[in-house]
């Protein structure tokens, strides 16, 4: 009865409101202002969630109460993120469209897959930049000012500044800066 009880009070506390906040925005367009909006109206269901939250349309988000988000991050279109485990997101990070994080490992018992998990945190560092359809694995670390390649699959820790890519996610080299003096910003989430 105990559980059931904790079960009702954590559907009631994050499930619902969260699913209310997801049906009323995810109607609205991807811009700057409505991103901004759709980010503030989730961090009251994040363990911690800095400022300047960027959130696009039809992401979704498991056990949010156990992941971590800090200052200026932005996460794109269809992202799935299970923080089961513990899943801590620092400062700056980028999330494109359909990136896949979770921290949840489902194990084969008798050759079959079980609905049993082992749980792992996940920590992206800061500065980081997941590109389109990664998937990050329970227990890995990426670190600070790492870009990992598109349809990537990161299955061990990252060094930081490094660029990534493959399956599963190798090291292809140091993380390449930019002259900046030629680039136009088109948004900036600071």
């Amino acid at each position: 009865m105990r559980g059931l009880f904790k079960e009702l009070k954590y559907q009631f506390r994050y499930c619902l409101p969260m699913w209310v906040v997801r049906l009323l925005t995810n109607w609205w367009p991807d811009n700057r202002i409505t991103i901004r909006i759709r980010g503030a109206m989730y961090r009251p269901f994040f363990k911690k969630c800095g400022h300047n939250f960027a959130l696009c349309k039809d992401v979704t988000f498991i056990n949010a109460h156990n992941i971590e988000i800090g200052d200026s991050v932005y996460i794109a279109t269809g992202a799935w993120l299970n923080g089961l485990g513990g899943l801590t997101i620092e400062d700056k990070v980028q999330i494109s469209p359909y990136v896949v994080i979770d921290t949840c490992i489902h194990v084969f018992v008798d050759d079959v897959v079980t609905d049993c998990s082992i749980t792992e945190p996940i920590k992206i560092g800061r500065g980081a930049w997941l590109a389109s359809h990664v998937v990050v694995r329970a227990g890995v670390t990426v670190g600070s000012g790492v870009l990992v390649a598109g349809n990537a699959a990161v299955v061990k820790d990252v060094p930081d500044n490094v660029m990534v890519g493959g399956v599963p996610a190798k090291i292809i080299g140091p993380r390449r800066e930019k002259d900046m003096s030629k680039v136009r910003h088109s948004r900036s989430f600071d």
